[in-house]
């Protein structure tokens, strides 16, 4: 049927982005001040249909996804690159849908014009009539009194934003629409630059290298065979499209700095990579991960002792260096640093180490608090334990640098103190350049399919939401425990060039 052909899925995607977007003008997260004629609040009934409208986009589009990934999967050459855009289009001019978090950022961007400290109070300090404070009005609860985690890079990117477009909420917020846009070019560059060396280096099925899987199923450049199913998990993924396009959120800038700086560096550009590196960090922190990665290419690449204190200190030196540079060109102040754990004292339910403290805590203790925390602590300590592992083994030769960054994101994200639905890209994106037709990419496929449905078009996350994902995580796994994909993508080597391949 020609429904579930590559042409079909393109224009079914495209129908649900639409249906998204449409139903974003009644049930988006619609601001409370200076949305203008089209953005704000309709009736009760008009909220109800356009949520239906809005789930509805949201499954077709998932469906889409989901049924193109297999044909890519199976050798099908299609043109990735126009699907995404035919994907990406209907939602460039919608309200925020699946969360206010645009309504801070455009908000600290005029607490910064201001001369509000950002790092030292939340948006509640914006006075009717400064710059930033119809957006402060828009910001939720739990955040319209926390001081800013981001660093002082996307700082200045929201204060350019507030300031070219006065504050104006429609403006700014398309205003940061563009900066997400350019965060998703990044991607689909660096995405494409890391498959393109890894086809070259044969480490693509398609060209019969360590991947081990059939020829013609993930091979070649450009954005067919294996950039395209790439590209498919990266960038098509409806986790991204609804939470970076349609939600603005900005670790899709702090993934597009990251996977190019890793890409500059996995081609011998170790110093423009971690100036990249270093950008990310100071957009989102969880960035600095890969600095332990590229630090492994580079021990790789040059070997022995030399090649180990060089892989240790220069990544470090030189994104610490692009660090406090960037904070005293922004003039915020280095108080980023302090605000790196404001979030986890946010209580989300996808964190289990969160859950499982408060369970614990109440159970065994007058005051959950204490023994939540030390929970929490372990599990970042856990997560540092996996990141270590993983970084041995990418130098020892038994897994792609690359992957070994992704997995690591992952497990950071699995066991942080505060996850959100769209942490789970930091990880999957990079693991898409390089294996996304592995075991892990199509787990990573299932979940990313699943947390797309934990918050509603409003931004709230509502019992529905949980149980929606629940079922579509469950009808996944049942899914890929009876097709599952090879796991040879795990295997050792990649795009990187070493003098030695194992020790």
């Amino acid at each position: 049927m020609w429904a579930f052909s590559a042409s079909g899925c393109r224009w079914l995607g495209a129908g649900g982005s639409l249906a998204i977007a449409v139903g974003g003008y009644a049930a988006g997260t619609l601001p409370v001040l200076g949305g203008g004629p089209l953005w704000e609040a309709r009736g009760s009934a008009l909220t109800v249909a356009g949520a239906l409208l809005a789930y509805l986009g949201l499954t077709l589009l998932v469906a889409a996804w989901w049924r193109y990934g297999v044909l890519l999967a199976r050798g099908t050459r299609d043109g990735v690159l126009a699907t995404l855009a035919c994907w990406t289009a209907p939602l460039l001019l919608a309200p925020p849908v699946h969360s206010a978090d645009v309504y801070s950022y455009i908000a600290q961007g005029g607490m910064v014009l201001e001369g509000h400290d950002v790092y030292g109070a939340g948006p509640s300090v914006l006075a009717p009539g400064d710059l930033g404070a119809d957006a402060a009005a828009s910001v939720g609860g739990n955040w319209t009194d926390t001081p800013a985690p981001y660093g002082p890079v996307f700082l200045l990117l929201a204060e350019a934003v507030v300031k070219l477009t006065g504050g104006a909420i429609v403006p700014a917020v398309l205003g940061m629409r563009l900066v997400a846009l350019g965060a998703l070019a990044l991607i689909v560059w660096a995405v494409r630059g890391l498959r393109a060396a890894r086809g070259a280096a044969g480490g693509d099925s398609g060209s019969g290298g360590r991947d081990g899987g059939p020829a013609g199923r993930d091979g070649g450049s450009g954005v067919s065979g294996g950039a395209g199913g790439a590209l498919w998990l990266a960038a098509l993924n409806p986790l991204l499209l609804v939470h970076v396009v349609g939600g603005m959120h900005n670790d899709g800038l702090m993934i597009g700095l990251m996977l190019s700086g890793v890409l500059l560096a996995a081609r011998g550009r170790w110093v423009a990579g971690c100036v990249l590196i270093g950008l990310a960090m100071m957009v989102k922190s969880p960035a600095a991960v890969a600095l332990l990665f590229v630090g492994v290419m580079i021990a790789r690449r040059d070997g022995g002792v030399r090649g180990v204190l060089k892989g240790l200190l220069l990544p470090g030196l030189v994104a610490g260096a692009v660090a406090a540079g960037a904070t005293l060109a922004a003039g915020t102040g280095f108080g980023w640093l302090g605000t790196q754990s404001v979030a986890g004292a946010i209580h989300t339910p996808l964190s289990l180490t969160s859950d499982l403290g408060l369970a614990l805590g109440t159970l065994l203790a007058d005051d959950a608090d204490p023994v939540k925390g030390a929970v929490q602590n372990l599990g970042l300590l856990a997560a540092l334990a996996i990141i270590a592992a993983l970084a041995w083994r990418a130098w020892r030769g038994r897994i792609d640098p690359v992957l070994g960054l992704g997995l690591s994101l992952v497990a950071l994200v699995a066991l942080s103190p505060m996850v959100q639905p769209w942490y789970l890209l930091w990880g999957t994106v990079v693991v898409a350049a390089v294996a996304w037709h592995s075991r892990a990419g199509q787990l990573l496929a299932v979940v990313s399919a699943a947390l797309v449905y934990e918050t509603a078009p409003s931004g709230h996350t509502p019992w529905y939401g949980f149980v929606l994902a629940i079922g579509v995580l469950a009808g996944g796994l049942v899914w890929a425990w009876r097709d599952r994909w090879p796991a040879g993508a795990l295997s050792a080597g990649g795009p990187y060039p070493e003098r030695v391949r194992s020790r």
